[in-house]
């Protein structure tokens, strides 16, 4: 095994040990993100840095989330083979390149056609073709495309959209971020029911605000 092989492994198994230690314990999840490299995510001065557990800066003002956090956040959602997902945010796109690996189908949209563009990119340069990236605004979902099983909002809302609350299955599963953006928000699950919807809060989290309209970027 060359050096560079071995520098490979080492990192590899540091970063599956930072998501277990942070409570990433759902084999499916810990196995598509051994799967998915998030270097082919990260471009310029923080490349080096794309295997480390923190939140980095991408185009247009957005963020990659810590990869921890990713975990956590898929694993809440616990996405089974058949589902199909809604992602609000498609940032650098690795998120939804995880979920790809766990579900039927995932549509994703951002405000931002530039970070739609170059997700599209790696999307196909990794060879996944069931992920469906839109320019849109995420607060109103993809009424087109709804129901769905799940749904993941990778930005924060003072509460849980409506058009995103109506377009999730009975027996659905939302999980997003709430809370004022300039405050600790929390991270909560919301399962819909026969009955209405019931909403767990898991742990204070920070992700940019849901920002309503298109983004002014070609």
């Amino acid at each position: 095994m060359t050096d560079d092989a071995d520098d490979d492994a080492t990192r590899k198994m540091q970063f599956l040990f930072a998501l277990r230690s942070k409570g990433v314990t759902d084999r499916r999840v810990l196995s598509a993100m051994e799967r998915i490299d998030r270097g082919a995510f990260i471009k310029g001065l923080f490349a080096a840095r794309a295997y480390e557990d923190m939140p980095l800066p991408i185009a247009c003002g957005q963020t990659i989330s810590q990869p921890s956090v990713v975990g956590l956040m898929t694993q809440a959602l616990n996405v089974t083979a058949r589902d199909k997902v809604l992602e609000v945010g498609t940032g650098s796109g690795y998120q939804a390149a995880i979920l790809s690996l766990l579900a039927r189908r995932v549509y994703t949209v951002d405000r931002h056609k530039r970070l739609v563009r170059e997700a599209r990119e790696v999307f196909a340069a990794i060879d996944l073709a069931n992920i469906t990236a839109f320019t849109a605004d995420g607060s109103f979902g993809l009424p087109d495309q709804a129901p769905f099983d799940r749904i993941l909002v990778t930005a924060a809302a003072e509460d849980p959209p409506g058009p995103l609350l109506a377009q999730l299955k009975i027996g659905g599963i939302m999980v997003l971020p709430v809370g004022q953006s300039d405050a600790v928000q929390s991270l909560i699950r919301v399962t819909r029911t026969e009955d209405g919807f019931e909403y767990d809060e898991l742990r204070p989290v920070r992700f940019v605000p849901l920002v309503e309209g298109l983004g002014r970027d070609t």
